[in-house]
């Protein structure tokens, strides 16, 4: 099992208290580390050679808040996945994050197990959302005009072999098991991901789980949940 790096960024020194102990019961989990605001995690992220694979991160906090440090990490080290983790669960504050590149979005009142499932989640896939942010992005989609959808899903824009890599990475399949089925190498697989990336104009795999609801190769049904 692969051990989950994992950095905290939250103003609230007792949170961040619990959540460390909540996470190091993990056996596969390691705490890289803390800041208390989005300023000091920035900086351990331009200074360090042990980047964490996930960051929980508070939306309100000091110096530099939570969608603007996603917005410069994700923009600097694209690889590491960010889940919101904060007291906020208005659609400007979730629609915000997921804009700027979150894999997924919690409240701090969510339980024990659907905070450890959902790093999990984040880890092996690249994203998570459940059926509240779901609707939401949804909902966001309709109301855009058009002005959030991107070129049309059609041969000029994905090849076929890019299409079902897509479908399969909205049916939340793995990089290995997308290789799997399609008889194909796991490095084909990110090859084939890095050009959806490219072409859709999505900051992550989330982005790419968007670009297929808008698309309709996901359907958002009441027992829809990733």
């Amino acid at each position: 099992m692969n051990t989950i790096n994992i950095a905290i960024a939250d103003d609230e020194e007792l949170f961040r208290a619990g959540i460390r102990f909540l996470l190091e019961r993990e056996p596969n989990f390691n705490i890289v580390f803390e800041a208390k605001n989005g300023q000091e995690l920035i900086n351990f992220i331009a200074n360090t050679e042990e980047f964490p694979d996930v960051i929980l991160m508070d939306l309100k906090m000091p110096e530099v808040n939570g969608v603007e440090a996603t917005k410069i990490i994700h923009k600097a080290q694209p690889d590491i996945k960010i889940i919101a983790l904060t007291s906020y669960g208005g659609k400007s504050f979730i629609t915000n994050m997921i804009d700027v590149g979150a894999s997924s979005y919690l409240l701090k009142n969510s339980n024990p197990k659907t905070v450890i499932q959902t790093i999990k989640e984040v880890f092996n896939k690249g994203f998570y959302y459940d059926e509240i942010v779901l609707k939401i992005i949804h909902e966001n989609i309709i109301s855009s005009s058009g002005k959030r959808i991107k070129s049309d899903l059609d041969k000029k824009l994905l090849s076929k072999r890019e299409i079902d890599v897509l479908e399969l990475i909205c049916a939340e399949h793995t990089t290995a098991e997308i290789a799997e089925k399609l008889f194909i190498s796991p490095r084909t697989v990110e090859g084939h991901r890095n050009n959806l990336l490219l072409k859709t104009q999505s900051k992550n795999v989330a982005g790419l789980v968007i670009y297929g609801i808008q698309k309709k190769l996901i359907e958002i049904t009441p027992d829809f949940n990733l």
